[in-house]
């Protein structure tokens, strides 16, 4: 069977009080929309509309990745009028499923149900709620079959007693929907050509309406302010951490975790509270990471420990590091095999060999680092000159004393000692010794200055 997908996403939403559309507004640092689309592209459709209306360029270009039929609503005219708008590029012979920018946590699963219906049948998903004010209610015959959706401004007090409710998610067959929207009319309380009045038409026609339910509440949630969206923020997160833990992870607590992307664990990783993971994040085995830890768009490697308050950012670390308290790895650096880095070191557009130690207060950046080297404390490579970066080489066993400057370009042999308190601006040569302190001066019976007391 052939599908196609129409997501509205033309509202202004003008309860989030922004200037920035609704459907742009993030959710585990991606937009509502795109929350969507990502579900909409897994059920490979034949063709995915998007109906923007309300800063239409804007949600053009958040979501120009994806291979879209954009349409634009120019009228904001109600559900109907919005679908109706995408009806002349769809074929008869396809069915269309209808999906919302602003209802962002819809499983898949939830919607291959829906979509696995005979072709002379209409899916609608609905939901029943302990309160359904504000929502189209599900009104049935004495034999339990959908016989029309009423909405809250046009329901009687009867009416507003029926729990079931309507999502607005919905599967019909194209060829009748064209129908039935062009017979829509706006003589209702909000002078809107309503989506749900094809329901009423295609139980007229004789059409099978099959109603399916989600697991949960959340996957049918819109947002519409700012405290709905936090909501589901709180549910996301916690459906993140619970899966996590379902594959072996060991979260300290499971409601002080973040994923804000994809998160892939190996075996018996432990996270500890408040740990923010953005981007694609692969953790290996064994891997433990520290409180209040950021890392984005990185790959860890088995058995490293991140120690806590950690910046790690598009960064590789392979096996068995060691890395922080207070450490911050920035893009393109990639640390190698049981390399330490220690609290208060910096690095940055560096590779850093296997077994290396940077263990407290320093920058390396730009920089070749080779293997078994120590870095002292306070150590520093001058890789801008205020125009352009420039290259730092230390080769295998160098010993670099601390509060030490490597002015770059340079280069530091294999097996080569820098004293401490250096300053090198020149290539060190193999097995050399580099000192640039000035000669100790003892000045005896100094006076050290006094205050005057006033």
């Amino acid at each position: 069977m052939k599908y196609s997908i129409v997501v509205l996403a033309a509202g202004q939403g003008t309860r989030m009080c922004s200037d920035l559309p609704k459907v742009l507004h993030p959710l585990a640092d991606k937009s509502l929309v795109e929350h969507v689309l990502d579900t909409a592209v897994q059920l490979t459709p034949d063709c995915i509309y998007l109906v923007y209306g309300h800063g239409g360029e804007l949600v053009k270009a958040a979501t120009a990745h994806y291979a879209l039929s954009y349409i634009e609503q120019t009228e904001r005219l109600g559900t109907g009028h919005a679908v109706m708008q995408a009806m002349p590029d769809i074929p008869d012979n396809h069915q269309v499923m209808v999906l919302y920018g602003d209802v962002p946590l819809t499983k898949l699963e939830t919607l291959q149900k829906m979509m696995q219906l005979p072709a002379n049948t209409l899916g609608l998903l609905t939901v029943k709620l302990d309160n359904p004010t504000g929502y189209g209610r599900i009104v049935r015959t004495l034999d339990h079959k959908v016989s029309r959706i009423v909405e809250e401004k046009d329901a009687d007090v009867s009416i507003k007693k029926i729990k079931e409710v309507n999502t607005g998610i919905m599967t019909v067959p194209a060829v009748h929907l064209r129908q039935w929207l062009s017979a829509l009319k706006n003589d209702n309380a909000q002078n809107e050509y309503y989506l749900t009045d094809v329901i009423s038409q295609a139980v007229e026609a004789g059409m099978t309406v099959q109603t399916f339910e989600p697991d949960t509440l959340e996957e049918v949630q819109g947002v519409n302010d700012r405290i709905q969206l936090a909501a589901l923020e709180g549910y996301h997160r916690q459906q993140c951490a619970m899966a996590l833990m379902r594959k072996g992870v060991t979260l300290r607590d499971p409601a002080r975790i973040d994923v804000r992307g994809s998160l892939s664990t190996g075996q018996d990783v432990l996270i500890d509270v408040n740990v923010l993971f953005e981007g694609e994040v692969t953790l290996g085995h064994r891997v433990k990471i520290g409180a209040n830890t950021v890392i984005r768009n990185t790959r860890i490697g088995d058995d490293v420990e991140i120690l806590p308050n950690c910046v790690i950012e598009e960064a590789v670390i392979d096996a068995a590091c060691r890395i922080g308290p207070f450490s911050r790895i920035r893009p393109d650096t990639h640390l190698s095999t049981q390399v330490h880095v220690g609290n208060f070191v910096e690095i940055k557009k560096s590779s850093v060999a296997q077994g290396t130690k940077i263990s407290h207060l320093s920058y390396i950046g730009d920089s070749e680092v080779g293997a078994e080297v120590n870095i002292g404390a306070g150590t520093i490579t001058c890789n801008y000159d205020g125009a352009n970066k420039h290259k730092t080489i230390i080769g295998d066993h160098v010993f670099v004393g601390s509060d030490t400057q490597l002015v770059a370009p340079v280069e530091i042999g294999e097996g080569a000692t820098i004293g401490a308190g250096a300053t090198i601006t020149r290539k060190v040569e193999a097995g050399h010794l580099a000192i640039t302190r000035s000669p100790q001066k003892t000045i005896p019976n100094w006076q050290r200055p006094v205050k005057v007391k006033k």
